[in-house]
């Protein structure tokens, strides 16, 4: 099984639009949104991907995860498919050290809210945090990209 390790973070500002290296657009949907198997179909710039991710462990850092590129085409008839709501953001990749932080800027329902992530080895793993990282919020549901779908930004 492929475990995926992250912690994730509220950003302050905007200056890691200038620190990034790259930035996609990203558009997606979810087929399921049930939180022991989430299945998730992707648009990330001229790929599209399919992926099913398990429920967190108890800190909300670890989870199963299962990717594979699709087609674009095939990536565009799932996603007429999913549930109602889309996510819509640009990611941006910043290095900070030897790790890399995914910044996710959202769009439309979404509007205002930017999240970072970075992967780890282990769970108790150090790295370090650009000065634009402020509160963590690994592990709080409602900022996972499903739940965004249901209970966008704007209304909380």
């Amino acid at each position: 099984m492929a475990f995926e390790i992250e912690k994730k973070f509220l950003v302050d500002g905007e200056q890691f639009k200038q620190d990034a290296h790259k930035q996609v657009r990203i558009v997606q949907g979810y087929l399921s949104t049930v939180p022991e198997r989430t299945v998730r179909v992707r648009i990330k710039g001229d790929t599209g991907y399919l992926t099913i991710k398990g429920k967190g462990n108890a800190s909300g850092a670890s989870r199963y995860e299962w990717e594979k590129e699709i087609s674009v085409n095939d990536a565009k008839e799932l996603l007429e498919l999913c549930e109602a709501g889309v996510i819509d953001k640009t990611r941006f990749l910043v290095n900070s050290g030897k790790h890399l932080f995914e910044v996710d800027e959202f769009y439309a329902d979404n509007q205002g809210l930017i999240v970072a992530e970075v992967e780890l080895e282990s769970e108790d793993e150090l790295f370090e945090k650009p000065q634009w990282i402020a509160e963590e919020v690994t592990g709080q549901d409602k900022y996972y990209n499903a739940m965004l779908m249901s209970k966008p930004y704007k209304n909380w």
